[in-house]
């Protein structure tokens, strides 16, 4: 399972939020994850080739923001779905193996992990930055499969980006597009025959 926006509530929202309450355009963050100089510090804060707090004196330059709790301010109306994660506790409750895997920017000093008692919840937890690879990368997968103990071909993976789901799918993942909780939960009740 991916972390933000499946076991989360949208992370798209949430950006959207953050643009309007920062006084940007709603789009602002586009840019800076679609051209050179965004993408790559994305790529390299998701790998923990650098710091959260680099990160944010970066992204805060390209967007014309104070640095300071950047990362936290982004995540400020991320917020559990607690279907999503109901249903995640009713498979594992049946000896099915669930994991998380997820593309961060970076955990100090705003950790987005906190409170969440992931280990508590899933059987392993894969953090882009705290393994230095990143979705798309099919290393990353492989990792979270080995992980887990469970095989790429005997896997379900959910994302709420499409392209992240094609590396999955080519390694013999079952993939699903997490576009809305209601369906998530559907696809999880499906996938592992439990009564909705």
């Amino acid at each position: 399972m991916d972390f933000g926006g499946v076991l989360t509530t949208d992370m798209f929202a949430a950006l959207q939020s953050f643009c309007r309450r920062e006084g940007l355009p709603d789009d602002a963050f586009a840019p800076l994850i679609s051209t050179s100089g965004g993408t790559a510090l994305v790529h390299d804060v998701e790998r923990g080739r650098i710091s959260q707090a680099d990160f944010e004196v970066e992204a805060g330059a390209l967007l014309g923001l104070d640095p300071e709790g950047l990362t936290s301010r982004v995540a400020a109306d991320l917020h559990p779905e607690p279907a999503v994660l109901a249903v995640v506790d009713r498979i594992r409750a049946r000896g099915v193996r669930v994991g998380v895997l997820s593309n961060s920017w970076g955990s100090a000093p705003f950790d987005p992990y906190i409170g969440w008692d992931l280990p508590g919840h899933f059987d392993a937890v894969v953090v882009s930055d705290q393994v230095g690879l990143r979705k798309p990368d099919p290393a990353i997968y492989r990792l979270a499969a080995d992980r887990i103990g469970v095989p790429p071909d005997r896997c379900a993976f959910f994302d709420d980006i499409a392209s992240y789901l094609e590396p999955a799918r080519e390694l013999g993942m079952t993939t699903v597009h997490a576009t809305h909780p209601a369906t998530t939960v559907a696809a999880l009740e499906h996938l592992f025959g439990l009564a909705p």
